[in-house]
């Protein structure tokens, strides 16, 4: 059973006139000193602490993880990368994320960083690291940035950073965790766990929300787009996106995820993947999740529709339908039991299996987000200049 602090149990205990007299500090007992050392303490507990940490890592934690040999390949000193103890370059290292723990204090200005240097530390991890294309494989680079952009939300945390100094870095770690997440779809579990970063991605998403709750941001229609996108089907986001301010909810970015919205409400497959050709790349990427779904409901209503043994349909138009290659749509319809002919689909009802064969990955029917990333880079993805 959780333990009521002391402090908080006095606070919130009821008090009437009688046991406030007797609880009242007597003079001669010193008691008055006492309370005023206990406001104190709360006094200091309120302050807000603020970091003054000019570098990506405090130069404590640089020593310690040299000493103890933590230091990642991406942080070393060049040429040093095979000593027993490789050294650091101080240019490269970034505070990693660290797990609260008893007795360690974790508001000392010196290992803090402040606004300007943990936007400063985004923008590192983002062009020197996810966007370069010498650093593979770039499941280990998404491992790296994931952590680091971790300390970077602990931070700020920390300090209570809002406003647009916050909104900037948070538009920047949900653009990487949905990049990631088409990316490194499919992936083994050992190097990329979706769960997890969805979770991340979730709390990053509501936090970047509520920022924008607080005032008028250049990026807000985007991002309320890409929250509907990314939460198709949830209630609590259609109803958020509806009762946005006028401007941003007309807004087309908005409209067209709305419009995707009611679609996938509708069970309409047929529109969604029509309006997802319009989608721009990222938006594609927070979409791509329900596609294997979506793509199923499209095969079963048109399974139930055309089921005769003497009709045919074309598996070229049923491939443009479903947006993927042909080879791909012939795939997919043997997974859910539809037998193919040549170059015609013979549906049937009593075939349709509604959950396709493991081998069926979601990486596999890509095609409608890769061919909107052609010419993309992905430092102009993140950094939102696409």
């Amino acid at each position: 059973m959780m333990r009521i602090p002391t402090r908080l149990f006095v606070l919130i205990r009821p008090m009437n006139r009688s046991s406030a007299s007797r609880t009242r500090p007597h003079p001669r007992r010193g008691g008055g000193r006492k309370h005023a050392e206990h406001r104190k303490d709360e006094e200091k507990a309120d302050i807000v602490p603020r970091g003054t940490c000019s570098t990506m890592c405090p130069n404590s934690e640089v020593w310690q993880r040299e000493a103890q040999n933590r230091l990642h390949r991406f942080e070393m000193l060049a040429g040093t990368e095979r000593d027993r103890l490789p050294r650091a370059d101080v240019t490269r290292v970034v505070k990693e994320y660290s797990r609260p723990a008893a007795g360690k204090d974790t508001t000392r200005a010196s290992e803090l960083r402040p606004p300007d240097v943990l936007l400063k530390t985004v923008c590192y991890l983002v062009d020197d690291i996810a966007a370069n294309p010498k650093l593979q494989p770039w499941t280990e680079v998404y491992s790296f940035v994931f952590d680091r952009l971790r300390s970077v939300r602990q931070d700020m945390v920390i300090q209570r950073i809002s406003g647009p100094d916050c909104a900037s870095v948070l538009e920047r770690t949900v653009r990487f965790l949905l990049y990631a997440s088409y990316h490194l779809c499919g992936q083994p579990l050992r190097l990329y766990d979706p769960h997890i970063n969805d979770t991340h991605l979730q709390e990053s998403l509501s936090w970047l929300l509520e920022c924008y709750a607080e005032g008028q941001h250049k990026h807000q229609d985007e991002f309320q787009a890409l929250s509907l996108l990314y939460n198709l089907g949830s209630p609590q986001a259609t109803q958020h996106a509806l009762a946005l301010p006028h401007k941003v909810r007309t807004s087309p970015p908005v409209q067209l995820a709305l419009a995707v919205s009611r679609a996938y409400m509708e069970r309409n497959p047929v529109r969604l993947l029509r309006l997802a050709q319009k989608l721009d790349f990222l938006q594609a990427c927070a979409l791509h999740r329900h596609l294997l779904s979506c793509r199923r409901d499209l095969l079963l209503l048109y399974n139930h529709g055309h089921s005769s043994k003497n009709c045919r349909f074309p598996i070229q138009k049923l491939a443009d339908i479903l947006s993927l290659e042909q080879s791909l749509a012939v795939q997919l319809c043997q997974a859910h039991g539809i037998q193919i002919n040549g170059d015609w689909v013979v549906f049937s009802k009593g075939s349709f299996t509604e959950s396709p064969s493991e081998g069926l990955q979601c990486a596999h029917m890509h095609k409608l987000v890769e061919d909107k990333q052609r010419g993309l880079s992905v430092g102009s993805i993140i950094h939102g200049i696409a």
